[in-house]
């Protein structure tokens, strides 16, 4: 039997009217989002900006047939109501959550196993976790298999995903390297945990990480960048290195010489989150329980806010993430259902 609290007939969303650009996401009301067993309904206080949710807008990520058409990747806020056979949670109780959509709304539904607690962090901040530490946990451990001792090489390090990463290879005792566009990047980067940082805009990491690691090259490769960087990539990667994919800002290589995969025994794989099974996602969240979370109880690991805009202005959040020029995450402020958006 479903439990909940008392509810308002609709809610606020933003929704994407057509593929384009940020006039294409326009706020509306819509109904409060059916129940299905096992799943939460959130009260959303904050939503996590992500490039996914530009590549939605632009029409070139569609959601999964089974998620909600609403944008939106991350949230956090208060469960008011449980669907039938819930038993991991109570109303009240304050989560973040990874959903496959409806994250731009004051009121989403995730799966029971796929929540996870707020702990001490504000609603921001833990809004901020779901979407990149899932992602650098599924890719960088599990596919990766990154562990202690060994090197990595982190691009985009002060980006959502590259700052997670950065700090998670740094506590697990790895050697950190990273790419970033500024000295200011650099410094936040080091910050983190990363031992030596490579401003791209100032030299060339396929020739700075061969010096820095003496020949040898690094074990792993994170990167979100894709493009000419897949090359360089193969040619900085150890012997038996692994190469993980978890984006292409850049675009497909073009020409790519293939050889040095081929010559060192690369491994490269990488993939999505968002398609992923319930199954599938509920492992990583047992694991980030258990690994990782009392690591940002304890304040080792937290994560680092760019810029907060109301739920409305989230057209200046999307341009925001799409300038490039930020470090951290980017974030929805989501007010109460009573108070004016």
């Amino acid at each position: 039997m479903m439990k909940t609290t008392v509810l308002p007939v609709d809610m606020l969303e933003i929704a994407i009217t057509e593929p384009g650009g940020i006039d294409k996401l326009q706020p509306q009301l819509a109904p409060i989002p059916s129940l299905p067993p096992h799943y939460l309904l959130i009260k959303v206080a904050a939503s996590g900006v992500n490039r996914p949710d530009i590549f939605q807008r632009q029409g070139s990520y569609p959601p999964p047939a089974d998620a909600s058409p609403i944008p939106g990747l991350e949230v956090a806020g208060e469960v008011v109501a449980l669907g039938e056979g819930c038993t991991k949670w109570q109303l009240g109780d304050r989560v973040c959550a990874l959903v496959a959509g409806g994250g731009y709304a004051q009121y989403c539904i995730a799966h029971e196993d796929i929540a996870l607690p707020s702990m001490n962090l504000t609603d921001i901040e833990a809004a901020a976790l779901p979407e990149n530490f899932f992602t650098v946990w599924a890719n960088l451990f599990q596919l990766g298999k990154l562990k202690q001792g060994e090197s990595v090489l982190i691009h985009g390090g002060t980006s959502g995903i590259g700052s997670t990463a950065i700090m998670l290879a740094h506590t697990i005792g790895a050697t950190v390297y990273t790419t970033v566009g500024s000295e200011e990047k650099a410094t936040v980067a080091r910050d983190l945990g990363a031992d030596s940082v490579i401003n791209y805009k100032q030299a060339d990491f396929a020739k700075e990480i061969p010096i820095l690691t003496e020949g040898k090259g690094v074990d792993v490769i994170l990167d979100i960048i894709g493009g000419d960087y897949v090359e360089k990539n193969y040619q900085v990667a150890s012997k038996f290195g692994r190469v993980i994919q978890v984006g292409m800002m850049k675009g497909m290589p073009k020409n790519l010489n293939m050889m040095p995969m081929m010559i060192k025994r690369l491994i490269h794989t990488g993939s999505t989150m968002r398609s992923r099974s319930i199954e599938e996602k509920t492992q990583i969240a047992q694991e980030l329980k258990q690994q990782v979370w009392p690591l940002i109880a304890e304040g080792k690991i937290k994560p680092i806010i760019n810029a907060i805009f109301p739920l409305k202005e989230v057209g200046k959040a999307h341009e925001l993430m799409e300038s490039g020029d930020l470090i951290g995450k980017v974030m929805l402020e989501i007010l109460p259902y009573n108070e004016k958006e």
